[in-house]
């Protein structure tokens, strides 16, 4: 008769991972149930997922299942073979909503919502509260109980999180990388985070062999990422190299830093990728490298930065308060924390360090203006 619960999420890893939340609880629920009653339902759990064969997901499918935790484009294909029926479902959720729009995913969305019968229980978690997600809330949701927590209304970072902002050029960035890699205990948990699947991979070659460093983005298959999470998470590969197909919803445990290789396209997707880190009570550290091309997201990273306690770099401000460019790159010295002598924030407001001009202020003022 079909599943008589959904769990919908934007990723295949998110979504395995509720799958894996789901049966720790089913076999929980069910041994407590044999222990009182002498058997035991038989409930199942499936995942549907796109990058992988949907001949198994069918037959499990087939074989009857009570919960389907799914990705929105996989189970509307499925939907569209009429493989599955929906209108037994009675529990409905959509996880990391905010996420899923964000991924294109509102049409595929609002025709899986169709094919579920309008009375049932709809629980919907979001990250950010914007008036799309508001949209789609009201068109979904009837009459619902609306629980907030922390400000909806701004953005605000994981104070457990050390945040370090460095103004630098793009051909410093793996340099410094480097330096900062190499002053991280052995062993350490790090998530470095790049705009592009090419550099992704880059990187990750780049880092191999010293670091131990894996890549996972959506062009790999469905087995390779498990693969790299699985080294990641035991901490074989202790440096995990992403694109923001990891910056939400990843449940590893003891991530000490995060790394922003390349800015996010939005300081929204900043504070969810320094957001792996500090979990749980534990402290944790996040770097991010900041050039020219970023400055358009300087007030907004200043604010959230201000708004966690940290200390915004001068730099910062200048870029902010030009709207956008800043002076020629200035050079910066390592010092005994591995941090640079410039242009970064911290709770310390980055002493230790001296930023040295490499030009005369004049040149300066004629390189900013593009003369």
């Amino acid at each position: 008769m079909g599943p008589t619960v959904l769990v919908l999420s934007p990723t295949r890893e998110l979504a395995t991972q509720i799958q894996e939340e789901a049966n720790k609880w089913l076999w929980s629920f069910l041994q407590e149930e044999a222990n009182k009653f002498g058997k035991s339902s038989r409930i199942s759990c499936t995942c549907l997922y796109g990058g992988a064969p949907k001949g198994p997901q069918l037959r499990e499918i087939e074989r009857g299942v009570d919960i389907v935790v799914a990705t929105p484009g996989r189970l509307n294909d499925i939907l569209e073979t009429r493989r599955i029926s929906l209108h037994q479902v009675s529990y409905l959720v959509l996880d990391e909503a905010d996420r899923m729009l964000d991924m294109g995913f509102e049409p595929q969305i609002r025709k899986i919502v169709k094919e579920v019968p309008t009375r049932r229980q709809t629980p919907m978690y979001t990250a950010t509260w914007p008036k799309e997600v508001r949209k789609i809330a009201a068109d979904l949701l009837v009459n619902p109980v609306q629980v907030n927590i922390g400000n909806i209304d701004e953005l605000v970072a994981n104070k457990s999180i050390t945040q370090y902002v460095e103004v630098l050029s793009p051909m410093e960035k793996h340099r410094r990388l480097e330096q900062i890699l190499h002053s991280q205990e052995p062993g350490s948990k790090i998530i470095v985070f790049c705009s592009t699947k090419k550099m992704c991979d880059q990187l990750a070659r780049n880092l191999a062999r010293q670091f131990g460093a894996a890549a996972i983005h959506g062009d790999k298959s469905q087995a390779d990422r498990d693969y790299v999470l699985s080294q990641f998470r035991t901490g074989r590969s202790p440096v995990l190299v992403a694109t923001d197909v990891a910056a939400r919803g990843l449940d590893v445990k003891y991530i000490r830093v995060v790394i922003n290789y390349d800015f996010p396209t939005g300081v929204e997707d900043y504070v969810h990728r320094i957001g792996t880190t500090g979990r749980a009570g534990a402290t944790g550290l996040a770097y991010t490298f900041f050039c020219d091309q970023d400055s358009k997201h300087a007030s907004e990273l200043i604010k959230v930065l201000e708004g966690a306690n940290q200390r915004v770099p001068a730099e910062l401000h200048d870029m902010a308060s030009r709207g956008g460019g800043r002076g020629m790159p200035r050079r910066w010295t390592p010092n005994s924390g591995g941090r640079p002598g410039f242009g970064y924030g911290g709770r310390d407001g980055g002493r230790g360090g001296r930023g040295i001009s490499t030009l005369p202020s004049r040149w300066n003022d004629i390189w900013r203006t593009g003369i």
